[in-house]
């Protein structure tokens, strides 16, 4: 379902965006006013991340979101039930971003289970390879949700391939290597490292990492299906307050 839409959205789109938020930063009521903003400014799909104190794949800026989400309450019950409130307010697919601790101690068949019903529609969980992901794999699976795995520069081809087989609805794709929130340098490495993605796997491609202007999604254009934009969106909501984000997301759309 969720491949389907991409591929419908893309008939209309050069470049599909996926934008990303931390529930309960620096409010839940925050939460559901960027959503707001970045839904009627027209993104496309949409990462809730659910707040961890380790959150190892992220730069300072998303660091820094989880941990004052953590400090001012946020928990994965509260988020969970704003999720649904935001699933059942916006129809654009929503996904989860988190750590499998998180599943861990909810119960991974139990979370899913969760996501199913308040209708999340894929998970993105970057510290948990397929090789140890059996119970989450097979409660997508029965739940009809998407697991999106992540390819890296360093991504070896046979591996590529092994991820993309094992993902559903996309696959994210990190510009660079690291955490979130660095500047990256579109370039034809890049370029080079997109189109070896590409014969990796028949699904869609997100890229993210650095993503924040309108020149860097003219860049993408053409070479992956979605541009992800995380880090720079909660700078210009912290700089400039929510009402900004979505003239700012207005600004990258092609």
């Amino acid at each position: 379902m969720l491949e389907q839409y991409i591929r419908d959205k893309r008939k209309e789109k050069d470049l599909l965006l996926m934008t990303h938020i931390v529930l309960g930063y620096p409010s839940y009521d925050h939460s559901m006013r960027m959503v707001e903003s970045m839904v009627e400014a027209g993104v496309d799909l949409m990462e809730l991340q659910i707040p961890f104190s380790e959150p190892m794949a992220d730069g300072s800026v998303i660091l820094r979101a989880n941990a004052e989400a953590l400090k001012s309450g946020a928990t994965v019950e509260k988020s969970l039930e704003m999720a649904e409130k935001i699933t059942a307010a916006f129809d654009i697919p929503f996904l989860f971003m988190t750590y499998y601790n998180i599943l861990y101690r909810n119960g991974v068949t139990h979370f899913v289970d969760n996501m199913k019903r308040i209708g999340i529609q894929g998970s993105i969980i970057p510290d948990l390879p397929p090789e140890e992901a059996e119970e989450y794999l097979a409660a997508m699976a029965k739940n009809e949700l998407c697991p999106i795995h992540i390819y890296t520069p360093n991504t070896s081809e046979e591996r590529l391939k092994f991820l993309g087989e094992k993902s559903e609805g996309f696959v994210y794709v990190t510009a660079r290597k690291g955490v979130t929130g660095k500047d990256t340098a579109f370039d034809q490495d890049i370029a080079d490292y997109l189109g070896k993605c590409r014969k990796a796997t028949d699904l869609p491609l997100a890229l993210g990492f650095g993503v924040k202007s309108r020149e860097d999604m003219e860049f993408i254009k053409g070479k992956a299906d979605i541009a992800v934009v995380g880090s720079e969106s909660i700078r210009v909501m912290e700089e400039q307050g929510v009402k900004a984000v979505g003239g700012f997301i207005k600004s990258l759309i092609l």
